[in-house]
């Protein structure tokens, strides 16, 4: 296992059959920048051949699970697509490789053998929608907001989370949630089955919770997880494959740079369809 002291966004500690992935940041409200795309898959890889590991439990800390992107650490990802207003070939490629790389970094976490629970408190926008859509359980702090926010920042979401929502909270709710990137509550997400409950101590029942999918047999709950994931496997990757040409072709737009504008100014964008 990677030394937890290499690891800068991430803390893992593994305490008998369960395995703890805390989001560190090191950005404000665990934002999810170079280092967290880095290491999310390569924590998740050895957890997955980690005989000793029979369940995960993923949860933020300093009271967000995660404020999605971090766009300011994330800009030289950007950047060179914006500037060439996306007309060279070799850098659209590059920028569509770039947009696989951190998609199969959130499919790590579905990829997984071992079932993975998602203990949601604070704030869980964009990214850590996508995250918490990778993983077999969701349960959040009664207090706890979601977003797909993308929308609202002129990007098609694109890691995840319009794939496999729909097989959580169906299609409407989904569409709802990524078309007006409305804020929802805790409450709201029980109702729809984003989460399948909710604790004051959002991490002690996570961790509660682990430790009884951990108590059954291994390779009964590992086959469990395969079965059901089996028949959405390939839909999940034709609709990432699908959005990584969509946002490689539509992203260097006038509405996405005046979002990034308006972002850094703290007022509100206006949008042109340009």
């Amino acid at each position: 296992m990677t030394p937890d002291s290499a690891l800068r966004s991430l803390h893992v500690k593994i305490s008998g059959p369960v395995a703890e992935v805390q989001l560190l940041g090191p950005s404000k409200g665990n934002a999810m920048g170079p280092e967290f795309w880095a290491e999310l898959p390569e924590v998740f890889a050895e957890l997955a051949v980690n005989e000793e590991v029979r369940a995960i439990l993923l949860y933020g800390s300093g009271g967000n699970f995660s404020y999605g992107l971090d766009l300011p650490a994330m800009e030289p990802v950007f950047r060179p697509l914006l500037e060439s207003r996306g007309t060279d070939a070799r850098l659209r490629n590059g920028f569509r490789l770039k947009i696989r790389d951190l998609q199969d970094a959130v499919s790590s976490v579905a990829r997984c053998g071992k079932p993975v629970l998602a203990a949601v408190d604070g704030w869980c926008i964009g990214g850590g929608v996508d995250l918490i859509a990778a993983a077999d359980i969701r349960i959040a702090a009664p207090a706890a907001k979601f977003s797909i926010r993308e929308a609202r920042v002129g990007i098609v979401a694109d890691l995840g989370s319009l794939q496999r929502l729909p097989g959580i909270i169906g299609s409407g709710a989904t569409r709802h949630m990524a078309l007006t990137g409305e804020d929802f509550t805790a409450p709201r997400a029980l109702e729809l089955g984003l989460v399948t409950e909710l604790a004051d101590d959002v991490v002690a029942r996570g961790r509660e919770l682990a430790a009884v999918v951990a108590g059954n047999p291994p390779l009964v709950v590992q086959g469990v997880k395969r079965v059901l994931d089996q028949g959405a496997e390939a839909s999940v990757q034709a609709g990432l494959d699908y959005v990584q040409v969509w946002n490689t072709a539509f992203l260097p737009s006038r509405d996405f740079a005046e979002a990034a504008r308006a972002f850094a100014e703290r007022r509100p964008a206006v949008f042109t369809g340009d």
